[in-house]
């Protein structure tokens, strides 16, 4: 197999369609090809945290528009391609190079081929807005929960103890939305957590959208950090909260201001599970057309 480069990416940017050329195509089950690109707009779903779904879209050729049907995560070592939920190490292991992967129905375009790369901008917009509110809604969760701790924990990036970065298990992007899954257990009690604080839900959503509406429609500035332009370049999203900046790391694409959205909504529910308590918080964001 030919050298294939790293994939440099665009969607951090907020792009959502440019000009490539075809570097690598590999075949896939059910007669599919994986399309690889030098450089591309497509968000492809991490296999490592997937909690945002991929884009979707068109690759434009010269002989008519090809349809992206998935975009995958990749990883190239000793010169073998592995795709998807194949791949064995997370993104950014030493001696691998990352790849974005195009699946397309049937051969797909040329090696060599120069093609137009287009995302879908309206589920880009959708998910784009869930996973700001997923990370807004985070945020005001642990300050919600602040007063729960009775020891010292590690802390998130507005300085209040990381309920969300202790206890999640599962975050999945919705459009307009997302859907986050926390487990309260022997180990975050023994950190110091007060399960308590989850008995009544109804008074933490007051809280926790109390935080949010104040954020919510304010002029702060939301942005992508980044120092490498390829796709395992370590990313980080930024924020101008009314109380401050905050920043953490993030693969995802987001807003570009509080001042889009017009409302934060959260809705909470909890459950007994095998050891403790399964926590969900559902969360939904308005934003300006």
């Amino acid at each position: 197999m030919a050298q294939i480069p790293a994939t440099v990416v665009t969607y951090p940017d907020g792009e959502v369609a440019g000009t490539a050329t075809v570097v690598h195509a590999v075949p896939l089950e059910g007669g599919r090809t994986g399309v690889l690109l030098d450089r591309t707009p497509f968000h492809p779903v991490d296999t490592a945290w997937p909690d945002q779904p991929a884009d979707v879209g068109v690759l434009r050729t010269a002989d008519g528009e090809i349809p992206v049907v998935a975009t995958l995560t990749g990883g190239v070592h000793d010169g073998e391609l592995v795709v998807g939920s194949d791949l064995p190490v997370r993104m950014g292991t030493e001696g691998w190079t990352f790849v974005v992967v195009h699946v397309v129905d049937g051969p797909g375009p040329a090696v060599g081929e120069s093609v137009e790369a287009g995302v879908d901008p309206e589920l880009r917009a959708a998910l784009s807005a869930g996973h700001t509110a997923c990370h807004l809604a985070s945020l005001a969760l642990d300050a919600a929960l602040s007063d729960a701790w009775t020891k010292d924990v590690t802390t998130d990036a507005a300085g209040h103890p990381a309920f969300d970065m202790l206890a999640i298990q599962t975050s999945r992007i919705t459009s307009y939305g997302s859907t986050d899954v926390y487990r309260v257990g022997k180990s975050l009690r023994k950190k110091g957590f007060d399960p308590s604080a989850l008995d009544d839900l109804r008074a933490l959503e007051q809280r926790i959208e109390a935080t949010l509406t104040e954020w919510a429609g304010s002029s702060g500035g939301i942005g992508i950090h980044r120092d490498d332009h390829t796709l395992a370049g370590r990313r980080s999203w930024r924020c101008e909260l009314p109380g401050g900046p905050v920043e953490l790391p993030c693969g995802g694409t987001h807003l570009t201001s509080l001042a889009q959205i017009e409302r934060l909504t959260v809705a909470l529910e909890a459950s007994g599970v095998p050891g403790g308590i399964q926590f969900t918080m559902t969360t939904s964001v308005t934003v300006s057309r």
